[in-house]
């Protein structure tokens, strides 16, 4: 499965705006549930505010990657945000988060999650593609950048 095929160019926020992590969440999940009619945005939250209490999902060089399970939740699905001025995401490295990756699966998907985690991981490794997402300028040129990187794996 490619990162393309749960992630739609309308659930890509190319100019995330917010003052702390909580609303960066409500903005990213606002634009996922667009994408996907029929999901409850109180329960996804809520499982992502409660994972990040576990701790925090923003592993430093500018990244977030955001994620959860959710009952009921008919596939995986997921969404990006690029914020231009950096968001506190309390990362590990204590900086601010720029580039983010937001995972939303189904309950029962434990492998399926994993692997959707690792590739993104994977991609975020390459500095040349993190730094192509950080320039760029639209949901357009965002969703192109992250299908050209994701065809490479």
């Amino acid at each position: 499965m490619k990162l393309t095929d749960i992630l739609a160019e309308s659930s890509i926020v190319a100019d995330l705006r917010a003052n702390n992590k909580t609303e960066a969440l409500e903005v990213l999940v606002d634009a996922m549930i667009k994408s996907n009619p029929g999901i409850e945005k109180h329960t996804i939250l809520k499982v992502l505010l409660d994972r990040e209490e576990l701790g925090s999902t923003g592993i430093g060089d500018g990244i977030a990657i955001p994620h959860g399970k959710v009952p009921d939740l008919p596939q995986i699905i997921s969404g990006f945000g690029l914020s231009k001025t950096g968001i506190d995401f309390d990362s590990l490295d204590g900086k601010p988060a720029y580039l983010f990756f937001l995972l939303v699966a189904p309950e029962n998907s434990v492998g399926t999650h994993l692997k959707m985690l690792a590739r993104i991981s994977r991609m975020l490794k390459n500095t040349d593609f993190r730094n192509k997402l950080l320039h760029a300028n639209s949901q357009k040129e965002i969703y192109q950048i992250i299908s050209e990187e994701d065809a490479k794996y």
